[in-house]
């Protein structure tokens, strides 16, 4: 019986380690590691055209990869930021211009005491599409 006790000993005590050891490693899948996308990454990934797309493609960054629910000009700063993108002179102008073509809209409520937008399914489709128009 004493074998049979220290075998149990061991066995928790490898448990133990073995669970401490995946709690510090990233997930994998098959061989390679998963790591979560920064949006300068996903910019590049995306290859906007200009400074309209740059500002739509980091809110959608937001909305689908950091799960925020609507962003204001504070938070596309932080992501222009974050990007190593050159900040554009006025931001609330290219948002306004994804307004006008669809791609973004106020959202209902204010974030921070700003005003708070989304993007529209067209936004997303035009995002996921790479910068080209969807034909419906």
């Amino acid at each position: 019986m004493r074998d049979v006790d220290k075998i149990k000993r061991m066995l928790k005590n490898h448990e133990r380690r073995i669970s401490a050891l995946e709690k510090r490693t990233p997930p994998t899948i098959g061989t390679f590691t998963t790591k979560r996308l920064s949006v300068k990454e996903f910019i590049l990934s995306k290859n906007p055209k200009n400074d309209v797309d740059k500002t739509l493609a980091i809110g959608y960054y937001f909305e689908k990869y950091k799960k925020i629910d609507s962003f204001n000009v504070k938070d596309l700063k932080r992501g222009f930021h974050a990007a190593r993108e050159k900040e554009p002179p006025n931001i609330n102008d290219k948002i306004n211009l994804n307004i006008k073509k669809g791609m973004l809209m106020e959202a209902d409520e204010k974030k921070d005491n700003f005003t708070a937008w989304v993007l529209t399914n067209k936004g997303e489709k035009f995002v996921e599409n790479d910068f080209k128009k969807v034909n419906r």
